[in-house]
């Protein structure tokens, strides 16, 4: 029994936190470069305040993040040290396109990752690459409203060909965009979506999602033809809902919201539009712009697996408002009382990423990947330089435990695990560094102060041991 031999073992990372270096290379400016830290960051990415260039006010964590531009060479060789097998990562679409409607890409870019990919590759490591991990560049965003406009179809899928084509033996494993569903919860971010006085944002954002649907397919068909070894991805921000209580009320609840999740990766797995789906535009007053072989375009290109991240399982209540609520992941929930909590107030549910798993599974009968799991927290140095990070471990090893027993013994197909921030990098959700999560520490503070020094923590050779033992050596050592 156990995992398959060849199972994937590996770290994730977005371009966007972890990068830097946003001038260099002839990089065009992108969305995610315009993430305040502070409290203003919410509002900007759900779309509602206005923030297309930089205010000297705030502080912008993208434009320097723990700087892999520069030390990416070495931070492979770290991920090397600790056995991986795949590193996921994003490209960022204004260093091959800088205003993304360019003829012709950006050499400077293009070489930058072809580097990456094959220092990669010198360690025996697979890339798992992101085509859009929350991405979009400031000049489409401007001109055409991001992903509200058709016109973001025709961009993409050139970058997807451009990037396919470069790099056909180097990569084989993509992911077309991060966390889909995130459009409904975190706009600005996933789409590029500000919402102007008077719009709907509710059908701009079912505009938006349909248009990345689309282009979803269609590079789908494409890495298929460019190269028959391609694997291509879907993606979403996984995470089941509980009912609150056994009343029927929070049990409906908790159906729709889970289907909320699913809507857009059904698409992407099956090919089209569940009924469902259609009533829940149609309740919200909304259309989906269908225009002519979109439904051929979804039905004859979906994807060869499903990938999800995991952080923690969620509540549903018909009255949410008498519970407290919390934050995970961009994602209002009832508080679990069940459950322990990390720093940042999300449950911590390992048997919930077998019920994702399994749920999962039962609904689409494809492989899945687990590409972001992992625990944000607060991490202090030692006298004597070390980093005792066994919260990390001990949230890592549950959760990868109860990954096994999906395994195992319910018979989930798994290609593979990558946690997330496998080196220290920004929090998509607040923009702190100081919110951690990686096996490697980067010493640089939430207003920009640090060395950018990398330090292995506990967690980097319990996790190597994992690895080792393809997950059968899963103790802690005091």
């Amino acid at each position: 029994m156990g995992l398959p031999k060849d199972f994937l073992w590996g770290g994730a990372t977005a371009a966007n936190q972890c990068e830097g270096g946003y001038q260099e290379g002839g990089r065009g400016l992108a969305n995610v470069d315009l993430m305040p830290l502070g409290k203003d960051r919410y509002l900007v990415g759900t779309g509602q305040k206005k923030m297309f260039e930089f205010d000297g006010q705030y502080v912008y964590p993208a434009q320097e993040a723990v700087d892999m531009y520069h030390h990416y060479k070495e931070d492979i060789a770290l991920f090397a040290q600790m056995g991986f097998k795949t590193y996921r990562l994003s490209i960022a679409w204004t260093r091959i396109f800088p205003n993304g409607d360019e003829d012709l890409p950006n050499e400077s870019g293009l070489a930058f990752y072809e580097d990456m990919f094959r220092e990669c590759k010198k360690y025996g490591i697979e890339p798992l690459v992101t085509i859009n991990h929350f991405d979009c560049p400031m000049h489409l965003i401007k001109t055409y409203g991001g992903w509200r406009s058709r016109r973001m179809i025709d961009f993409y899928v050139k970058l997807a060909k451009t990037l396919f084509e470069r790099y056909k033996g180097l990569v084989r494993y993509w992911l077309t965009f991060n966390e889909i569903n995130m459009i409904l919860h975190f706009p600005f971010v996933a789409a590029g979506l500000y919402f102007e006085e008077g719009e709907d944002p509710t059908q701009v954002k079912i505009t938006a999602v349909h248009h990345e649907l689309i282009a979803s397919s269609l590079v789908t068909k494409l890495a298929h033809e460019i190269d028959p070894e391609n694997r291509i991805g879907c993606m979403m921000a996984a995470g089941s809902y509980y009912p609150e209580t056994c009343a029927p009320e929070d049990y409906w609840k908790a159906i729709g919201d889970n289907r909320e999740s699913y809507m857009f990766i059904d698409v992407q797995s099956w090919g089209y539009y569940p009924n469902y789906a259609l009533k829940w535009v149609e309740s919200r007053g909304a259309i989906i712009p269908f225009e002519k072989n979109d439904k051929k375009i979804l039905r004859e290109n979906t994807v060869d697996f499903i990938s999800f991240s995991y952080y923690s399982s969620r509540v549903s209540s018909a009255n949410p408002d008498k519970g407290k609520q919390t934050e995970s992941n961009i994602f209002a929930s009832v508080v679990n009382p069940y459950l322990k909590s990390s720093d940042w107030g999300w449950m911590i549910d390992p048997l919930g990423l077998r019920i994702t798993m399994n749920e999962l599974y039962d609904r689409y009968r494809k492989p899945l990947f687990i590409v972001e799991n992992g625990l944000g927290a607060r991490d202090t140095i030692e006298e004597d330089g070390s980093i005792q990070d066994d919260y990390r471990i001990k949230y890592l090893k549950e959760h990868i435990q109860a990954m096994i027993d999906a395994v195992e013994q319910d018979g989930v197909e798994l290609m593979g695990y990558t946690t997330w921030g496998c080196i220290d990098l920004i929090s998509n959700g607040t923009g702190e560094i100081e919110k951690r999560y990686g096996f490697i520490y980067v010493d640089r503070d939430n207003q920009g102060n640090g060395t950018f020094r990398r330090i292995p923590k506990k967690s980097f050779y319990w996790y190597k041991k994992v690895i080792e033992s393809n997950g059968e050596d899963l103790s802690i050592e005091s």
